[in-house]
């Protein structure tokens, strides 16, 4: 199978399905709720599918006529240890020759997609997410379907809006309705799918991108209802409030969540980058080595295998040991980082939610033991708990709030819940400011504090944008002389310099303003050095635009001059806001073009280069020595050399593995290939550096 029959397929219904809606020509509005509708109803089945995917791939790896836990604790243990490799080995493969960004938990790849290439997702992505996801979970992976859902929904929305050609500023929302779709039919719970989009995917709560997108969960929720049956997630008893006083008890588990919430995020990461950088094994393999650690976990504790709903459940109804419960808390979290850290595809909504449960089943125990006239069982507070893990991992408390509720449908637990989980979000975020999903893209060098445009806006440097050419007013000059240079002169502001050339202040129409009236009798008094401004920083030339801005935001300017990057005072230009904000437009452009040239190269040896824009190449590389063994946080090769790193191809005892979008800590080696983006005298400069 080629790697670009997806593609194809997808670029030739497209044109047909472009066609169909040019002859209808259906207004935005409309267009919308339509185009969501579909999303809606396409994630709807897809969740469906790989629901009944993984149920099938469980019964064919683990037969019995009991649950999934209790036939793989009749299973001979040979079994449970060879499944999961088994698992694995396919898993690999499967991943790293056709979408490798299938590769783990899924949401901070949607995620990243949104920031930087503006909700562009390969169609491949929801295909091969599928298979690899039903695969590593049905073999007894310890990861959950609902990040796959998610990033398939998303997958689905890009595709949708690529193949209907819905306005470029609208994928965005798509792809929100996409992730929304999945995890509304994924538990049952349409408003919990919406609030997740928009409180984690798209960190946006503007009405114009939440209507698509609660059509799309409704939709979702309504084909999983019309297909499964209306029940929920997690079959949960009635909840009780026994009494007022434990309020403090839910208070001391959100403390608790908290810390549960941290921990598991730095265990995950540290797998992940243990199995990166520690471990020397083909990458195709290191699955099967993951799955080789769950199946020896499992002839202990198979409970940690596959979604652990089955264990989720017995917690709820407060049929779970507290030893048992104690010790699932750290080994689940240490089997997921294990099944994800290794290279399977799973989510991590699934595991929160089941730490939880074993979290809330061992405090309630032991808070039932000791006050029983003033608690509730041990199944309230696993059921509670879900909700503070979920929110302390993914810093959405209200998602987490709403989701449990929309499962249990019982306003009483609502304070409770509120409690946990605003309590566990806090602490976990003290302790670490990015989330289980945005750590990811932290470790990418992606930073999402304040959305896109800083992400963006942080890859342009001052060098980039700034211009030689200006014009300056003299600290000398007279009051006439400078109202000339702003009534003639091109800018709103203007450096001051000594004759030293050295700047000293910035005079702009608001300077002067209040002096106009009286210009006569001032002109030959006043000077510039009276009435400008002080108040102002110099810019470097390997500043970001970012901070640029954050500058002229502090000052009130429209511009700043730029320094020779060793005195603060010896200007060699000016930039603006203006010139800032069109750089901006054209790196989003050019971002877009490269995404959507890069998810379908192929590249040929005959034909290493391909032009893509006026000006601007994807080629392959091979790295110059100055490059090898340095990681490319260490080379900043876009602020320097002013291209992407979009892959890079590994040669490792005969067989070729591509690693798409290395993290910064990639260890350049000399038989790489680097596949590069960006203008073609820079792609030429990198070729010829020594």
């Amino acid at each position: 199978m080629k790697s670009g029959l997806f593609d194809n397929l997808s670029q030739k219904i497209s044109q047909k399905t472009y066609k169909l809606v040019e002859a209808i020509r259906l207004s935005e509005h409309t267009q919308m709720i339509i185009v969501s509708t579909i999303i809606g109803i396409l994630a709807g089945f897809a969740s469906i599918i790989i629901r009944v995917l993984i149920d099938e791939i469980k019964d064919f790896a683990f037969p019995g006529e009991l649950n999934f836990l209790g036939n793989v604790m009749n299973s001979p243990w040979y079994l449970v240890i060879i499944i999961p490799v088994i698992g694995g080995l396919i898993v690999g493969p499967l991943i790293n020759y056709f979408a490798p960004e299938a590769k783990g938990h899924g949401v901070p790849e949607v995620m990243q997609a949104i920031l930087l290439r503006g909700g562009i997702i390969r169609p491949r992505v929801a295909f091969i997410k599928t298979i690899a996801s039903a695969i590593t979970i049905g073999t007894g992976g310890s990861v959950g379907r609902e990040g796959p859902i998610i990033q398939i929904g998303s997958s689905l929305g890009s595709m949708v809006r690529q193949l209907l050609k819905v306005p470029v500023n609208r994928l965005k929302t798509l792809v929100g309705c996409g992730a929304a779709a999945g995890i509304a039919a994924a538990f049952n719970a349409p408003i919990a799918g919406a609030l997740f989009a928009v409180e984690i995917i798209l960190m946006d709560f503007t009405v114009a991108q939440f209507s698509p997108i609660v059509i799309a969960s409704v939709v979702a929720t309504v084909i999983s209802h019309t297909f499964e049956g209306n029940y929920p997630a997690f079959i949960v008893p009635g909840y009780q409030l026994i009494s007022s006083y434990e309020f403090i008890f839910y208070f001391i588990l959100g403390i608790v969540s908290g810390l549960i919430s941290y921990l598991f995020i730095k265990i995950l990461y540290s797998l992940e980058d243990f199995f990166e950088y520690k471990i020397n094994f083909p990458e195709n393999l290191k699955p099967a080595l993951g799955g080789l650690i769950i199946g020896i976990i499992a002839l202990y504790l198979p409970h940690i295998m596959g979604t652990g709903y089955d264990t989720i459940s017995a917690a709820l109804y407060g049929r779970l040991a507290w030893e048992i419960a104690l010790i699932l808390i750290f080994i689940k979290m240490f089997a997921t980082s294990v099944t994800l850290g290794s290279g399977g595809s799973g989510g991590i909504f699934a595991p929160s939610l089941f730490i939880g449960a074993v979290l809330g089943s061992f405090l309630g125990t032991v808070i039932n033991t000791y006050f029983p006239d003033v608690s509730a069982g041990p199944g309230a507070y696993a059921l509670v708990a879900m909700g503070g893990i979920l929110a302390g991992t993914t810093r959405a408390p209200l998602t987490a709030i709403i989701m449990v509720f929309e499962l249990t449908k019982d306003y009483n637990i609502i304070l409770p819940l509120m409690i946990t989980c605003v309590i566990s979000t806090m602490l976990s975020s003290w302790l670490s400011s990015e989330s289980i999903y945005t750590l990811k893209l932290l470790k990418r060098n992606i930073g999402i504090k304040e959305g896109v445009e800083i992400n963006v806006m942080e890859s342009i440097f001052v060098k980039e944008v700034f211009t030689k050419e200006y014009e300056a007013i003299k600290l000398h000059d007279n009051f006439s002389q400078i109202v000339n240079h702003l009534i003639k002169g091109k800018s709103s502001e203007y450096p001051v310099i000594d004759d030293d050339g050295r700047v000293k202040g910035i005079i702009s129409l608001h300077n002067v303003k209040d002096y106009l009236l009286e210009k006569d009798s001032l002109q030959n008094v006043l000077i510039a050095n009276d009435i400008m401004e002080t108040r102002f920083e110099t810019l470097k030339p390997t500043d970001n635009c970012n901070i640029a801005l954050d500058k002229m935001k502090k000052y009130n300017f429209e511009g700043l001059p730029v320094n020779d990057g060793v005195n603060e005072d010896k200007i060699i230009g000016f930039i603006w806001r203006k010139d800032i904000h069109d750089a901006y437009q054209k790196e989003i452009e050019r971002r877009e073009i490269t995404s959507s040239f890069a998810s379908r190269i192929s590249m040929k040896k005959e034909q290493p280069q391909i032009s893509f824009m006026e000006g601007y190449s994807i080629a392959e590389v091979s790295p110059p020595k100055s490059f090898v063994g340095k990681s490319l946080r260490q080379l900043d090769i876009r602020a320097k050399y002013g291209i992407e790193v979009l892959s890079v191809k590994t040669n490792e005892k005969g067989v070729e593995k591509i690693k798409a979008i290395p993290g910064s800590d990639y260890i350049i080696k000399e038989t790489d290939t680097l596949v590069i983006a960006g203008e073609i005298k820079n792609i030429n400069f990198i070729r010829n550096i020594s």
